[in-house]
């Protein structure tokens, strides 16, 4: 049985997303139950922690350390950016007082909307050309030909993996917003 695109990429990219929305709303809802809303002022800072622990993947992949496996830290990367944002939304909650903090959690949010696009398009775009070079071996064409027809899936290919040319800009706009947030807090906590 064939699985339709919509149902391989398009549910799970949205079920993931709803799945942030709902846990953040019920553990916002849990604290409001406990009478406990003071826990989630501080969760933004294991959140920002776990976010900026994802970050491991990226130096990974861009050999400033050496050390872990790519593939482990990218599930590594997606899982504590996932649960960093949670604590950041549960922190922001409902209260619509620091326009910049808002700032940052919409900044977030497209963060992780363009991280998971590209995680799903990068995917489906490496299924189609591995298809595809595995029906055209089948149909046994030489080295030479294959590549011929598979100049444009190939180009695609490097293309849909340009994506985090559109996914660094959108990190660096969170990252200045936060940090904003971040800076002003201290600048205008009660020290007493």
């Amino acid at each position: 049985m064939r699985v339709s695109l919509f149902t391989r990429e398009v549910i799970p990219f949205f079920l993931q997303l709803a799945l942030l929305g709902c846990a953040a709303l019920g553990l916002d809802a849990i604290l409001h139950w406990q009478d406990a809303v003071w826990i989630g002022r501080y969760l933004g800072i294991p959140g920002v922690l776990l976010i900026i622990g994802s970050f491991g993947y990226s130096l990974r992949k861009r050999k400033i350390i050496t050390a872990g496996n790519p593939a482990t830290l990218l599930r590594l990367h997606e899982w504590m950016a996932w649960a960093g944002s949670l604590l950041i939304l549960v922190h922001a909650g409902i209260h619509f007082n620091a326009i910049l903090g808002w700032l940052a959690v919409w900044a977030m949010l497209v963060n992780i909307a363009s991280g998971l696009t590209g995680k799903f398009l990068l995917r489906r775009a490496r299924t189609r050309l591995e298809e595809t070079t595995k029906q055209m071996r089948a149909q046994g064409l030489s080295g030479a030909v294959l590549e011929e027809n598979l100049y444009w899936d190939s180009l695609t290919f490097d293309a849909v993996r340009q994506w985090r040319a559109v996914h660094y800009p959108i990190t660096l706009a969170f990252t200045v917003l936060a940090l904003g947030h971040i800076v002003s807090i201290f600048l205008f906590w009660g020290w007493r």
